[in-house]
């Protein structure tokens, strides 16, 4: 799993325009680096992830690429020329199936964690409407079963709805 934020939390993705990008952005760089996402939620000052590769040592350079383009994109519409737009990233290797199940449903449900919609499927940034409608049903109940009040995931960004 991956969550990666903005410098001082700001949000540079505030916009369908820029949130749209950083969508298109990670889904095709993940694509390319031969990563496979299977949950993803994107906010105008941070997103999270959950992917698996069978050359996971891409990553880093999947997450720098993605933070290049993506920084240079918000920065050409702002004529911010070289502005820092991201802080850091963090990764967590999952290997246990109820981690990578708690995981899923943390990624999904996460707009309705910041307040954004009542239901996860309601937010157009993630892949939680996708799930809904395209996994098995006992997969979906499955994951959306599983607590994830507990996990220890860098979250703590205070997020808006972005303006259209």
């Amino acid at each position: 799993m991956v969550t990666a934020g903005t410098y001082q939390k700001v949000a540079f993705f505030d916009s369908a325009e820029r949130l749209n990008y950083l969508a298109t952005a990670l889904a095709e760089l993940a694509r390319q680096y031969g990563w496979r996402l299977h949950a993803w939620a994107i906010f105008p000052n941070h997103y999270h992830f959950v992917g698996d590769s069978q050359e996971p040592a891409t990553l880093k350079r999947l997450v720098q690429y993605l933070h290049s383009v993506s920084a240079k994109f918000v920065n050409r519409l702002d004529a911010a020329a070289g502005r820092t737009v991201w802080f850091q990233y963090w990764d967590t290797r999952l290997t246990y199936q109820k981690s990578i199940a708690a995981r899923l449903n943390y990624v999904h449900r996460n707009a309705v964690k910041h307040g954004l919609v009542a239901h996860a499927e309601d937010y157009p940034w993630c892949s939680a409407g996708w799930f809904r409608q395209n996994a098995p049903r006992s997969l979906f109940n499955t994951i959306t079963s599983f607590p994830d009040d507990g996990l220890a995931i860098p979250d703590e960004y205070s997020v808006e709805m972005p303006r259209k």
